[in-house]
């Protein structure tokens, strides 16, 4: 019953430290989107940023599109770029706009990076910072031992999702860490906190990326089989995005993908049992392993153990981060995900191709939001 499509994916030159503007890089990847889908940019007239720049009015203009309607997700990173979709189908629904054009870009290795992020709260600045508790590495190392203390997890275990990434990453041209990698080698990488070594953190990326998305009825009239809305679905947990990275949290390993993937399943009619393969958010190893039980692939304190290499690598009967994700293939929060299930569910993968591609499930983290984005083939 999905009654909006995916028809166009596009992703610009990416890497640490391109030198190029970010608003080009967003121009390239929203026009390859477009082309993608068989439309020319004045076939446009809806636009999601989930970006502050470039304005939508300033890259309508730059496409020649009629920008109809704007809206922009509200949700933080990860979860604002896969959420989007929502806005998307909503106003195609609605009548707003025929041809929604989502789009995002980061310049991760700009001065300060990540560590930038939360360097202007004035509480961190002044009671958590002067004691070393700054930075992503170290909010998720430890709930990472929370985790592996509470169920009684070796943190070895964690090497799986990091080989099966960087196996993935070696079938996919472009991405950023594609070396082969063994288990030694995991294992001899410097820790950044403990138990989180540097195979364990995502890549720091420079670019942009786009898709378009239009209704199930013009979208089978396209360049390119459409690949189907299912069900889209956001959860939020109680506290501020300030107050979930700090040592206060009630439950430190719940995020809102219970509830954004409960959403996103009973839109789409199915249940993770009937999921084929998933592109998870995986900023760190461990919130991987924490969506993947929340999203209901796995038993809670099961999901780093359900990770193993023969399972969700190349060739495994469950695929995650079929590109290498953010650990090995790019840091575009989200948005690499969405791209790669659309490649996916299309068969467009070659190497990389999943066997069983009806229905993907996306999981987009943002601190305390989360969407889950369901995409199916058009059968």
């Amino acid at each position: 019953m999905a009654s909006v499509a995916i028809v166009g994916v596009g992703e610009s030159e990416w890497g640490r430290s391109v030198d190029r503007p970010l608003d080009e890089l967003i121009l390239d990847a929203c026009r390859l989107a477009i082309a993608d889908a068989g439309l020319q940019g004045h076939d446009i007239d809806g636009f999601v940023p989930c970006t502050p720049h470039p304005a939508a009015d300033e890259l309508a203009a730059s496409l020649g599109a009629k920008r109809s309607f704007t809206v922009k997700p509200g949700l933080e990173a990860g979860a604002g770029t896969v959420g989007a979709a929502l806005l998307a189908e909503m106003m195609i629904e609605k009548g707003l706009a025929k041809n929604v054009l989502v789009y995002f870009g980061y310049k991760g290795s700009k001065p300060g990076g990540p560590y930038s992020y939360h360097a202007e709260d004035p509480v961190k600045a002044a009671f958590e910072m002067p004691f070393g508790w700054y930075g992503q590495p170290v909010y998720f190392a430890m709930w990472a031992q929370r985790y592996c203390h509470d169920y009684n997890v070796d943190p070895a275990t964690f090497a799986d999702i990091a080989l099966s990434a960087r196996a993935w990453a070696q079938l996919t041209p472009g991405a950023q860490k594609a070396k082969p990698l063994t288990r030694d080698g995991y294992f001899e990488a410097p820790m950044v906190a403990t138990p989180m070594r540097t195979l364990d953190c995502c890549l720091i990326s420079d670019g942009g990326a786009a898709y378009v998305i239009s209704s199930v009825e013009q979208a089978r009239d396209l360049a390119k089989a459409p690949v189907l809305v299912g069900g889209v679905g956001v959860g939020s947990t109680e506290m501020t995005m300030g107050s979930i990275f700090s040592q206060n949290r009630p439950d430190p390993l719940r995020f809102g993908a219970l509830e954004s993937s409960a959403m996103a399943y009973a839109k789409a009619g199915i249940s993770a049992k009937d999921v084929d393969f998933a592109q998870i958010y995986d900023c760190f190893s461990i919130s991987m392993v924490l969506q993947l039980e929340e999203m209901g692939f796995a038993e809670r304190g099961a999901g780093a153990a359900f990770c193993s290499l023969d399972r969700i690598g190349p060739g495994g009967s469950f695929p995650i981060n079929t590109n290498g994700g953010h650990l090995c293939y790019s840091y575009l929060p989200g948005m690499n995900h969405v791209v790669e299930a659309v490649r996916q569910v299309r068969g467009e993968r070659g190497d990389a191709q999943v066997s069983r591609k009806s229905v993907c499930a996306i999981g987009g983290l943002g601190g305390n939001d989360h969407a889950t984005l369901v995409l199916t083939e058009d059968r």
